[in-house]
Order: C-alpha cells, then structure tokens, then sequence
C-alpha cells in the first residue's frame, strides 16, 4: 500500500461580486473563472489546482450565495454552493471589507456554522486599509478571528490559504485494491493517461440541454440546469470516467448571434466558449430538435471546423418531436450542415439518457480518429490507389504528379502529398484525396487537412 498526496478541498464562498473569482483565479494561477465587476457573474461550482508550497489542494469558485432564495436562478445557484460545501475540507467565506458588513454576511455566516465544517473569514479589498479597521466589524459574525486580504493584489493570501490547510495536508494511503495501470489493457499501449483522457467540449445555442447532459453523465447535478436560456456563463471543467475511459468534460455557455452580444457578460462568455473549443480534442456540437437549425448553428459548426477539432453531433430533446418534425429536422441537418459529412449525427434525450451509450463511443471513434497514426508507406500506397483511380486534371500541358505522402501532425490529421505542379490541383481533386484517405483509414469524426509540397529541384541553385 503506498502513500499518496491528498488534495484538500477549499471552497469559496460569499454573497456577489466580493472577489471570489478573483481570488480563485490567483490560487490557481490562471483566468479559468470569469471577472469583471458584476455581480452574478459565477454560478456553477468552478474546479481548480492550487499550491502553497509543497501543498496541492483543490479550490473551487461558487457563485453568489443567496440562503434564503426559494425559487428561480438565485435558488439554483444556492443549491449548487450548498453542494460545494458539504465536499469542502475548509470553507472560506469572503466578505467586502470596503462595503462593510451587511445583512446577507449574516446569513451566509450562519448557514456556514451550521454546516460542521472548517470556515476561515476572508475580509477582501482590505488594500490600502489598516488591517484592524478593515476587520473589526466582522468579528461579529462569531467566525474567529478575520483575515484581511487583497485578492487582487496577493496581499495576505497565502497566510489566509496556509491556516485553510492546516491539518489537512497529510499524506493519505490509497486502497490496495487500486493497482498501478496494466499493460495491454482496454487495448491501450502504456503511455501517459493523460493521453487517453477525451477532452470534450459541448457547445450549441443557449438552452439546447448542454448542462442537463452534463448532469445525465455524471449522475448528479453538477452543473446548474435550468429553463432560461443563458444559464451557464462560464465555462466548467469537470472530470468525470465512464466504463474505463477518463473524459474532462466542458460544459459551455450557450452562443447567440452576434447582434444579440450586448452585455459585457455576454462578450465574455462567448471568449470563453471558443477559448474552450480550441483547449479540446473533441467538441459535442447539440442541436435542439424542437427548434430550427439556424445560422448560428452553422457558425458554431464552422468555428469547430477551423480549430480542427473531431466534432460529434447531438440532436437533443429527440423525444419531443413527432415523425414529421424529426423529417423535417434531417432534411434541414443535411441542408445547412451539409459541410459536416465527416461528423456523426445521433438523436438523444439528454433529460431521459436516451441514446447517449451511442454517442459516448461515437465520441470515442472521433478522438481516435483525431489521434491515429498514419505510416508513411500505407499513406502512399492509399495515395497511389487514389491516383490509379482517378488521376488529377490537366493544367495546360502538364499533369501534377503525386509521388509520396506522410502524416504532418494530429488532431486534425494533417496528411502532407510530395510531387511536382501539385501548386495546379484544383479544390475538387483535394477534396477527392480527403474523402479516399477518409475511407481507407476510418477516419470518421474528425477533419482531415491535406498539405502539397512541390518537391525541389536539386539542380535549380546550380543553373546558369
């Protein structure tokens, strides 16, 4: 039995825009969470890595806490803090130092003391303040003894963080039945796991069920969901594993056309999402069946398509619609996403888990696809074949030539052709080589990229 580092779980908590966002984001040396001076601004559960020291632990960003809302976003929001406090080891509780102490501070520190966990008092934007005047009047909320800090700054974090952890960083030993990763297994040659872990972001237009298939996956509601478009701004990260294969899941805030971009919110959270689609390997594109496929969708997919991403299409909310509209919403996929013939298509119901086993190992063969490996003698032989068949036009009196190919990269595929007046082929013949490559390597799932390289002449620097 060996030891192993045991990350603790700090959560942040506090009413809106007190700066928690911003103190997660220098925990974990990053801007994963959204900031901006608004309140509101965070509203799922938002994991991270942090270290002081020689000490890992795990913080998370909650959104605004709101005890006593009963019903709409606020309640969901609540719900969704409550659940991060109940899995903290430490909770701090953030409050403002410049606004002083208010009335929300005190039911927010009377829900924590009821909660049996470890809570520090944080009073934020204490910078160019006495300490003790910044301080003073939350003693009253009977958590011990405040700290000032400035999240913006750094100033006073990592005492604040240090005391958090104190007891919790122990080693802790790991079950003896979880074993070191077999050779062979699941098919896998033993490399680096993170290798194999499928980076999925999902993405569509707001309220097409993005969060509720989240949810459906992990079996427990993780992220928020609720009927308003436009509940999720940010986007969440979160690690999940289903039958033996590891995913990082990216749960996005829904895209709108560009004209209906007002908010500064809005503009961030549409930052976010493409800055999600570029950090994956595979993107779940959902469609609403209930609704038309717009020229947003069309957008969407397109962006997928620039960043080479594998993209797997969901049709959700497939149990809505009758036999005339699920038709009618294939002849439109076909139409208006016809660019997308590499990508398979299936039709769920995020909310009842209908069709989702299907699409998990379409999602499967897409980063497969994205990843494979193509030998440089199989590339030209398929290369050959191609040409045998078909062989490229003419341009005037020379036909390009095609002599070798060998694979340039990954994730997309980037097959690179050798030869001589390849600068002449047309669009249609490279389109053509996509599609014979596409079958004879299975590639399904994921753009494929075809590079020409004129090949040089050896004796043209010696001319003349």
């Amino acid at each position: 039995m060996k030891p192993s580092v045991f990350k603790p779980v700090v959560v942040l908590v506090g009413r809106p825009n007190v700066g928690k966002s911003t103190l997660f984001n220098r925990l974990t040396r990053s801007r994963d969470a959204l900031v901006a001076d608004f309140p509101g601004l965070t509203r799922d559960r938002h994991y991270g890595e942090g270290r002081v020291g020689d000490h890992p632990f795990i913080v998370v960003d909650t959104g605004g806490f709101e005890p006593v809302a009963k019903n709409g976003i606020m309640a969901e929001m609540a719900k969704q803090t409550v659940q991060a406090v109940d899995e903290a080891d430490a909770v701090v509780f953030l409050t403002d130092g410049r606004v002083g102490l208010t009335g929300h501070d005190r039911e927010i520190a009377e829900r924590l003391r009821r909660s049996g966990r470890k809570v520090l008092l944080a009073v934020n934007k204490a910078e160019g303040m006495s300490r003790t005047a910044a301080s003073a009047e939350f003693y009253e909320l009977g958590l011990g003894e405040p700290h000032a800090i400035s999240a913006a700054h750094g100033d006073g974090v990592v005492d604040l963080i240090e005391t958090a952890l104190e007891g919790l960083v122990e080693a802790a030993p790991e079950p003896e039945e979880d074993g070191e990763p077999v050779e062979g297994e699941e098919g896998f040659a033993p490399v680096d796991p993170v290798d194999h872990r499928i980076k999925l972001a999902i993405v569509g237009r707001p309220n097409v069920g993005k969060s509720t298939l989240v949810n459906t996956l992990l079996g427990e509601e993780r992220v928020i969901a609720f009927d308003q478009p436009g509940t999720t701004r940010d986007a969440i990260e979160i690690e999940f594993e289903r039958g033996g294969r590891r995913y990082t899941l990216i749960d996005t805030a829904g895209l709108r056309k560009r004209g209906k971009v007002f908010e500064a919110v809005e503009k961030f959270s549409v930052i976010k999402t493409l800055q999600a689609i570029e950090a994956s390997n595979v993107v779940l594109l959902m469609l609403d069946a209930s609704a038309e496929i717009s020229e947003q969708d069309a957008h969407i997919a397109g962006f997928v398509l620039e960043t080479g991403r594998a993209l797997v299409v969901a049709i959700n909310k497939w149990d809505r619609a009758d036999s005339d509209r699920r038709d009618e919403i294939k002849r439109e996929f076909d139409r208006k996403l016809r660019f997308l013939s590499f990508a398979k298509m299936h039709t769920v119901s995020a909310l009842r888990n209908a069709g989702i086993g299907p699409l998990l190992k379409s999602i499967e063969a897409a980063h497969a696809a994205a990843f494979a490996k193509l030998s440089t003698p199989k590339l030209t032989r398929a290369l050959q074949a191609a040409v045998d068949q078909q062989q490229p036009p003419r341009k005037g009196i020379f036909r390009p030539k095609l002599r070798y190919a060998h694979q340039g990269g990954q994730n997309p595929p980037l097959i690179v052709i050798h030869g001589s007046a390849l600068d002449q082929i047309p669009d249609s013949y490279r389109r053509y080589l996509e599609t014979r490559f596409r079958e004879t390597f299975l590639l399904q799932g994921t753009p494929l990229r075809i590079e020409f390289r004129n090949s040089r002449n050896p004796y043209l620097d010696k001319a003349g």
